[in-house]
Parts: structure tokens; sequence; C-alpha cells
């Protein structure tokens, strides 16, 4: 198979290919390569400069990680491509598109990779003699702006794609029928089946449910989901956003995502005889989530705008909660039959970095069933904000970072350098954010302190 995609691309008239690997922040950095490079590039591998894993979202270095920066020189690393994530971009001429993922100097998998990460959890569930199913789905903000109009507006006052609450709305729909036509549509053809997509609730809201499939096929549709969507929308003058909670007064975007672990005989989590239709596989499996995630809380809230989401009554989890079709809880087990009984964790947003989200709820899991963990807090009834007794998870990106930097489960979990690397970028991401005078303080003290 890999060979016919090789002469595919051999034999294509365009003369150019399009790669992209994950950055640690979940975005996609990549380019395009004459077809002839790639080729070359596709045998082995090729250079990729690894500042790529040491900057932040708006390509500032880091100032204090091992890994690189000025006292490296910023060298290339070597990147492989991977021919199995072969699709066609429908919007930019049908050019061929690739993943690729960073390995170390020996040519093994680079531990500080994203997509690595993920294939090392998803190595560990294949010993375990299990195979992982996840479905994504993704919350997320749209509004009639470009680029350049927004940036004018210094990022204020954006004006949302529709006015007012319209969850499921059929009439938001057809008033932007060729956006939301294109978003199923060109998905589709690029490798994205979207199983489900509707409006949610607040101005220009979207949803979109995205089929499930084998991991880390799920995270890369994922990654690509929330790419595609933005390029897609610059062609309708629409700005797609990712962000966890762009407003104070509305909901958040959630970044949802389902699990169900399978074997030879099928869906492990199901138990026809359990009354919530639970197996011990799956209780095990959940309360090891429970256990490890305030622990890793950082891989399902990477940024400073993750917790002003994570707030009581606005449908995001604030305490390490389960409970049956709930979705006041951190962790909604969702009872159905032997195909479609799983567990929603509901405490990522729409800006997570949908590999690092899978490794760490996946490896959480995995724990429990290594451990054989028993999962003896009760189900949540009803309200799981009134849940007083349990504690409040961490309130910011520096007391989750610090929680993490200090956990002997996320090292156990994620490996040490791992864990070191990714805790000293959100260390990072703190500063910035706590070097910075704010509107708020602004408008708060100028004129009456």
């Amino acid at each position: 198979m890999s060979q016919e995609i090789l002469n595919e691309i051999l034999q294509d008239p365009r003369q150019k290919v399009k790669v992209a690997l994950s950055d640690l922040d979940g975005i996609l950095r990549g380019k395009y390569m004459h077809k002839n490079k790639f080729l070359s590039a596709a045998e082995d591998s090729f250079g990729f400069c690894n500042v790529v894993l040491g900057w932040d979202s708006s390509d500032a270095c880091y100032d204090y990680v091992d890994y690189t920066g000025l006292h490296t020189g910023f060298p290339d690393t070597p990147a492989r491509v991977d021919l199995k994530t072969y699709r066609r971009v429908p919007w930019d001429n049908h050019v061929a598109f690739f993943l690729a993922e960073f390995l170390d100097r020996d040519g093994g998998p680079l531990d500080l990779c994203p997509r690595q990460l993920l294939k090392k959890v998803l190595a560990k569930a294949e010993r375990m003699g299990f195979a992982v199913k996840v479905g994504m789905e993704f919350e997320w903000f749209n509004f009639q702006e470009t680029p350049h109009s927004l940036a004018e507006k210094n990022y204020v006052g954006a004006e949302p794609l529709t006015p007012g609450m319209f969850g499921y709305s059929i009439l938001r729909t057809t008033l932007n029928q060729e956006f939301f036509n294109a978003l199923m549509d060109e998905c589709l053809s690029f490798g994205i089946p979207i199983e489900g997509l509707h409006t949610e609730t607040g101005p220009g809201v979207f949803e979109a449910a995205i089929t499930v499939d084998e991991a880390l096929e799920s995270a890369d549709r994922a990654i690509l989901f929330k790419s595609a969507a933005k390029e897609i929308g610059l062609r309708f003058g629409i700005m797609p956003s990712f962000m966890a909670k762009p407003s104070m007064s509305l909901p958040g975007c959630s970044g949802h995502i389902h699990q169900s672990l399978w074997d030879e005989h099928g869906n492990t989590f199901y138990d026809a005889n359990d009354k919530h239709r639970m197996s011990e596989t799956f209780r095990h499996y959940l309360a090891g989530q429970m256990l490890a995630l305030p622990e890793v809380l950082p891989m399902y809230a990477p940024t400073i705008n993750s917790y002003k989401r994570l707030v009581e009554g606005y449908w995001a989890p604030t305490r390490p909660t389960w409970g049956v079709d709930n979705r006041t809880t951190a962790f909604r087990v969702i009872p159905g039959s032997s195909k479609s009984t799983r567990l929603e964790v509901r405490i990522p947003g729409a800006d997570v970095n949908p590999y690092l989200a899978m490794a760490a709820s996946i490896a959480s899991g995995l724990y429990g069933i290594e451990k054989k963990l028993a999962l003896d807090t009760p189900a949540i009834e009803g309200n799981a904000y009134a849940a007083t007794h349990v504690p409040l998870l961490p309130r910011n990106l520096y007391e989750s970072s610090s929680r993490m930097a200090e956990s002997e489960l996320a090292l156990e979990l994620l490996g040490e350098r791992f864990v070191r690397h990714f805790t000293a970028t959100r260390f990072w991401e703190w500063k910035q954010f706590h070097n910075t005078v704010t509107d708020w303080e602004l408008k708060r003290y100028f004129e009456i302190i």
C-alpha cells in the first residue's frame, strides 16, 4: 500500500506535497515540499527545525527548557512521514497531504512529540490486549471577521456569525448554508467524517462530532478538523475560534472525548448484567481516570483561558466526579448496547491538543486496569456542582502545572522527560499571562485607585 501511495505521488502532475506536524499546543506546523524532495524524505526521514517543540503559540521561545533553545542552536531533528495519513486537500487544489512525527537522533520515537506520546500509550494498550476506540467532538465560535479585521479591532468586539442563543437551530444553519455544507462535505473528502454538525447555545457557535475510529486515527482527524474549519472558514470570510472560553457571559467550548476498549470478544466496557451496563474493566478504567485527573489536568486544560471554562453552571466540570448520563460530571458513563457503551471525558476544552489529551486519558484508564483500582466513589445523581464533598480541581494553569510537575503518578504515566518539558512550557505560559497588564486591570484600577 505504501508503494502504491508513493507511485501515485510520483505520477501526480502537481509538483508539491503538503506535510505537517503537531507542536505541543496542538497547532499544525508544516510546509509544502517539492514532490521529489518528499519522495526522498518518505524513504527515511527529513529534517525539521526542533524549535517547533521549543516555542509557544506566538513563536516565542521558552526560556527554560532543556530540549532546545539558544544553548542548542535550534538544530534540525528527524521527522518521519506517516504514509497511512495520506489524504487530499479539497480546498487546496486537491494537493496531497501527510502528517509526520518527530524522531530522536537514533531514529526512535521522540518522547516529546505529541503524536509519538499517544502512540506509546496505544502500544501499551495493545500489549494489554486492547484496541482503543475514540470519537472526539468540538464546540467552537464563528465570527464574521478576517485576521486583518480582527487585528484592527485588537481582538475586541468580534462580530458573531449569528446573533442570540439558538442551539440545534435549522434556521441558523440555513442562514450559513454554504459554510455549513462545506464543513460537512469537504471534511469528508479530507478524511474527516463528521457524524453530526449543529448549532450550539451561543451566538455563532457550532458543534461537530467526528466519527469514532481507532484512537490514533481519531486524534489525527481531531487536529486536522480544527485546521480544516479555519481554512474553509477563510473562504467565506468567517473566523472559527477554538478558545475554551471566548466570552465571560457565555458557555465555553468543549472538546469531549468518547472512548472504549475492545478485544477479540467485543466492547470490554459492556456488561449486560450490570445496572449501568458497566463491566469490571470499565470500572477499573474509570477509577484510573478519576485518580489521575488532578495530576494530569494541564493535558486537558493547557492554556490560561482553559480554566475560565471550568466554572460552575456552564456545562463544564469543576471536580473529579462521574455519573450515568450526567452532563454536569467530569466523566459521563453512557450505558448502551454492546457497541455503544462508552465513557465521555468532559474536562477538555476545544483548545486542547488531541494527541496529549487522549494520551493522558487512555494512560490513566490503563493504569486503573493494571492496578485493578476500585471505583469506590459513588456516581453523582443530579447536580455535580453541589458535590462539595469532592475536592475542587486546580483552579488555574499554575496550580495544575505545579501539581503535575510534582506528581509521581504523572511521571509513571507519561515519562519523566515529557512531564518535565511539558510542565515547563505551561509555566512559561503562566509567566506570559502574569506579566501582562490586562484591560480588566486598567478599567478597574486606572481612575479609582
